[in-house]
């Protein structure tokens, strides 16, 4: 039997090398696109040595070409923090955009699955809590979120146009917040920020009054949630998240008390269009799909924060990525 053989766009992410991980230890072949703007070649270094596994530095914003067959391809490039769409979002709308549209022309070429990574951003400032598939959101196209979030809401449509129209195999994932071993201490999502500040010795940072909530689902659990959903039969939008849903002032308590840190919290005001509430409904997940998180919070964080703890010194203070493309 043939070896499938996978495509993973932003492959040197977070996400995506845990997905490349993933894919290579299950004897598939992978190959990884990335153009580093976001993503960091360390996080995949170590799979470099595989005669499974290559590596394509490209801008998937451009035309794409891989030669001989695929079966399947994960597309998980584009900024996904605050910091990175803030910061680049011309970048941003157009790998959701121009990106989905080269992957899914790709997958019809060679008749492969495709399974695209979108956000619980797409429910934007929920109106209904929990957010279920069926919800279509609140979001603000011309807020600074938005191009982040209608980004995420085109791709999803585009890929059910592929669907319906050209009878490509898509699947759409929607990850709620998720955490865990390759993150970015800098990339201003609550998490990694909090380990940060309390390990630099700083206080932590919670914006508006801390009422607002997150779920936050470890990565081995999502990455366990994508592969199910990459396999099943269902086409429509599908959750997979963690629903544990905590405020953001108890979950900065929480890694206070992890991390021993003697640090108080401190206040700032919250960000335009900063979601109140975010917690999944994973009833399809859990009906189709078989799926749901196994992990608690407690132990993803002490994985998380001993990964972090490991890091050089100089990986505590560095700043966040300056972007030199303005296009």
């Amino acid at each position: 039997m043939a070896t499938k053989r996978v495509l993973i766009t932003g492959a040197a992410g977070f996400l995506g090398s845990h997905l490349c991980e993933r894919f290579t230890k299950e004897g598939f072949y992978v190959i990884g696109m990335d153009n580093l703007i976001t993503g960091d070649i360390r996080n995949i270094e170590h799979l470099f040595h595989l005669e499974n596994f290559e590596f394509y530095h490209h801008d998937i914003s451009n035309f794409i070409h891989i030669s001989g067959e695929l079966d399947y391809i994960l597309h998980f490039a584009s900024p996904a923090s605050p910091i990175d769409y803030l910061k680049i979002p011309i970048q941003t709308l157009k790998v959701s955009s121009l990106g989905t549209h080269n992957c899914l022309g790709l997958a019809k070429a060679k008749n492969a699955r495709i399974l695209v990574a979108s956000t619980s951003e797409v429910y934007g400032d929920p109106l209904v809590h929990p957010q279920n598939e069926e919800y279509w959101g609140n979001v603000n196209p011309v807020g600074p979120r938005g191009v982040y979030d209608e980004a995420k809401r085109f791709q999803e449509a585009i890929t059910m146009a592929y669907h319906t129209f050209h009878g490509l195999q898509t699947r759409i994932v929607r990850i709620f917040n998720t955490y865990g071993p390759r993150m970015r201490l800098n990339d201003g999502r609550a998490l990694p920020a909090f380990i940060g500040q309390a390990l630099r010795g700083e206080d932590l940072t919670v914006f508006g009054n801390g009422s607002q909530t997150r779920s936050f689902c470890y990565v081995d659990d999502l990455i366990d949630g994508i592969c199910k959903l990459l396999m099943s039969d269902y086409a429509m939008p599908v959750n997979i998240g963690n629903p544990a849903e905590i405020s953001l002032k108890d979950f900065a308590e929480e890694v206070l008390k992890l991390t021993g840190s003697n640090v108080k919290i401190i206040y700032k005001p919250l960000p335009v269009d900063d979601p109140k509430q975010r917690q999944p409904d994973i009833t399809k997940a859990k009906e189709i799909l078989g799926w749901q998180p196994k992990v608690n919070r407690a132990e993803g964080l002490k994985a998380t924060y001993d990964y972090f703890k490991a890091l050089p010194k100089e990986e505590l203070y560095k700043l966040p990525k300056e972007f030199e493309s303005k296009k």
